[in-house]
């Protein structure tokens, strides 16, 4: 039994389509200005992946900021709740979940089932996302893509004070000014980041397992900084950024199943 799963993030739309809960397909399109076009590029992507038609698919589920724009979806669901059933079905430990996406931060706690018991969100500033990583990356004058691997080069600690994210642009630039290295300000961007997030989660009665998912969940620098302010270990899975649209994709195989 076909079912799939959108995500409608805020930089790009993810899609999964599963068969009897296992994973058939994926699909990823850029969110951009037409939210329409952006869901059937990456549903039309995952569909060929999955080598199926759209009538082979028994349910819809659509979740993310833009879950009602979705046209041709059955069902939606929250945020957190997609991150909760994702997050549970990849690491069934998983208590305290922690989703870091381009434009903002949450946290939630989760009872084994996946029901949601508690949440928080960080959405008042970039700093706190993956945005913010772009934004110093242009002020490095470096590929994205490298930040992360660039951080884990330096073993000094560089304080940002910075709690926004063009006046953390601007102490960046000092930093280059002052000769601190690309390797220590990469870290401390990172270190900032995750600052910010674990300040976050403290909101919550943190327990473990600690799973981390979200766009953001791929730069390995910011993993690192973040295992290090919460002084615990973090479950990564490989595609972190799916996680929602599995979560979605799940609650479609339960609606089905209901008839």
């Amino acid at each position: 039994m076909y079912v799939a799963g959108i995500d409608m993030g805020a930089k790009f739309v993810k899609v999964v389509i599963l068969d009897d809960g296992e994973i058939k397909g994926k699909g990823m399109a850029p969110t951009g200005f037409d939210l329409d076009e952006a869901a059937n590029s990456a549903f039309n992507s995952a569909l060929e992946n999955a080598g199926i038609q759209k009538d082979d698919l028994k349910h819809i589920t659509s979740t993310g900021a833009g879950k009602k724009e979705v046209d041709f979806r059955n069902t939606e669901v929250t945020e957190v709740g997609a991150a909760a059933k994702g997050a549970i079905s990849l690491f069934p430990g998983s208590r305290t979940i922690i989703e870091v996406g381009a434009e903002e931060g949450r946290a939630l706690r989760s009872d084994e089932n996946g029901r949601v018991l508690d949440f928080v969100i960080n959405e008042k500033c970039a700093a706190g996302a993956g945005a913010f990583t772009e934004a110093m990356a242009r002020a490095l004058e470096i590929p994205v893509t490298e930040m992360g691997a660039l951080s884990l080069k330096s073993a000094k600690e560089t304080p940002m004070n910075a709690q926004c994210a063009v006046f953390a642009e601007s102490e960046v630039v000092s930093l280059v000014h002052s000769k601190t290295s690309k390797e220590d300000i990469a870290r401390a961007i990172h270190d900032a980041i995750a600052s910010r997030i674990s300040s976050m989660v403290r909101r919550l009665s943190i327990e473990k397992d600690v799973t981390l998912i979200g766009g953001l969940a791929k730069n390995i620098g910011f993993v690192e900084s973040l295992k290090r302010d919460l002084n615990m270990d973090i479950n990564v899975p490989d595609d972190p950024d799916f996680v929602g649209a599995l979560g979605a994709a799940l609650v479609a195989r339960k609606k089905a199943k209901e008839g």
